[in-house]
């Protein structure tokens, strides 16, 4: 392509893949640009995906998944030309120091993220929690930090806050994926969340903090609908939001406990079925500004992606309207949510120009060219249970390296995008599982003028589960060769009728 910019996605999850292909294929309607999208490292079903479907994504390998080969193959790709550009997605990549690394060989103006001391936004809750505070963003309305090994001031805290807030959030500080927050909801509660929380923790704990305390948040429970915000800010402090998203990250439906844990996401839905110009501004406002001003006011702007959790709450207008009265931030990521991210870019016309607005510092000219008469769902397939020794499933015990099978026609024909993650690729075995989210199944839906959008999200919901139900991209079991080992959630989407139940248009 004739003078495309060619924009890098570090990272091996779907959000790499999918970002690459929007920015090759998405066509804006209002500004200039030709781009193409390049994978750094993915995975090595990635290539084939894109050989089989003839899409126009480039893919430059590293040597391992460490920061340094990811480095070396940034900083060669940046000297040959073959990268104008870099966002690096996961965010061990931001807390190993990628930014700086490449930063030090003079490229700073070429990578996104921020900087390995900065990473604490996220890679700390203790240190976060602080900042939000001094820059006024709302968050919970009480918060303590106590020494994890003291269950007497784990108990105490958590009594105080069942008793003058309803519920408790244990949260281990530093990151955990997404998975590192428990819910306490009751007295009776208390003592196994908190031995749950220091099992799965402990080894972390130790290797992090030694022999000094081992630092736990507390937060008073906050209520209301959980909404994230995905924010591009670019050199200059400028800022966008892009379309919200609803992730569903508990493993089954309903809510989250000991048996249906916290994953990495099973899937999401965009837009978020509350959106609304007033829920923007307020985020806008009370999120985006102060925490940019932050940056500013350290040293530490520089192209970005800010990825705040939230609560928010709503009430009734005078024209039965929900308008949110309040926000409040659970935590701050500071990289795309996965798989938020999904759902959010496949309603982009304008990827690739807003990403080259954040390094240009032009934000404040180039606004998100959103799909609004669309909605997107996004469903991962994950493993399921089963195996030689009776594992569990995703996101206990898993079984790997079992094939995958797809008939990729199907999916063409019904305008389902396939998105490789946790699957690999070689001439000998073909597709395999690597035991994790294998794979995601997204499509688009225009909702007309008049239309039920749960009408229509409930049609896109079934026509994801159809293909799944006929077997249309299985993981074969080796104890059943007709059989699928592939799992995934049936209610992802549901919420647009709920919603629409409550008055929500």
């Amino acid at each position: 392509m004739k003078d495309a910019k060619r924009i890098g996605f570090a990272g091996t999850d779907g959000r790499t893949y999918l970002s690459a292909h929007t920015v090759s294929t998405a066509t804006s309607e209002k500004y200039s640009g030709n781009y193409i999208g390049v994978v750094i490292r993915g995975t090595s079903s990635m290539p084939q995906f894109a050989k089989i479907l003839d899409l126009p994504i480039e893919f430059i390998p590293t040597k391992d998944n460490s920061v340094q080969s990811y480095a070396e193959s940034i900083i060669q790709g940046l000297k040959n030309g073959v990268l104008d550009y870099v966002m690096p997605l996961p965010e061990a990549l931001l807390f190993d120091g990628l930014v700086d690394i490449v930063s030090q060989q003079g490229f700073s103006d070429k990578i996104a993220g921020l900087t390995r001391e900065f990473a604490f936004i996220e890679g700390d809750k203790a240190r976060c929690k602080q900042v939000l505070k001094d820059f006024h963003v709302p968050f919970a309305d009480e918060w303590t930090i106590v020494d994890a090994k003291s269950y007497k001031d784990v108990l105490s805290a958590s009594l105080n806050y069942i008793h003058k807030y309803g519920g408790a959030v244990l949260k281990y500080p530093f990151s955990a994926g997404g998975k590192g927050s428990r819910v306490i909801l009751n007295t009776w509660e208390i003592e196994e969340v908190y031995t749950t929380l220091i099992n799965d923790y402990k080894k972390s704990y130790k290797s992090i903090c030694r022999n000094k305390e081992w630092p736990l948040l507390i937060e008073s429970r906050m209520s209301g609908v959980e909404i994230s915000f995905t924010i591009f800010v670019d050199k200059n402090g400028n800022f966008r939001i892009l379309p919200t998203a609803m992730d569903y990250p508990e493993r089954f439906e309903g809510t989250a406990d000991k048996k249906n844990p916290i994953t990495g996401g099973m899937g999401a839905i965009s837009p978020h079925p509350f959106e609304s110009k007033e829920l923007i501004e307020l985020a806008e406002d009370s999120i985006a500004s102060p925490i940019v001003e932050y940056l500013k006011q350290n040293g530490a702007l520089r192209p970005c992606v800010l990825y705040p959790g939230c609560f928010v709450s709503f009430k009734l207008n005078g024209e039965n309207k929900l308008v949110p009265t309040k926000i409040r931030v659970c935590e701050v990521n500071i990289r795309p949510g996965e798989p938020e991210f999904q759902a959010v870019v496949k309603r982009l016309r304008n990827l690739g120009q807003l990403i080259e607005a954040m390094f240009n510092g032009t934000l404040d000219e180039v606004e998100p060219e959103i799909r609004e008469d669309q909605i997107c769902i996004c469903i991962a397939l994950v493993t399921g249970p089963g195996g030689p020794d009776g594992q569990k499933g995703y996101p206990w015990s898993v079984t790997k390296f079992e094939p995958v099978e797809i008939d990729f026609n199907y999916f063409r024909k019904k305008g389902i995008q396939l998105v490789p993650s946790g699957m690999g690729y070689s001439d000998e075995k073909g597709f395999f599982s690597d035991g994790t989210r294998i794979i995601y199944l997204i499509s688009n839906a225009t909702v007309k003028p008049n239309e039920s959008r749960a009408k229509v999200a409930e049609k896109v919901r079934n026509k994801l589960l159809n293909s799944f139900d006929m077997g249309k991209v299985r993981v074969i079991p080796r104890e059943d060769s007709k059989g699928n080992r592939l799992d995934l959630r049936r209610d992802i989407g549901i919420h647009y009728e709920i919603a629409e139940k409550l008055g929500v248009k």
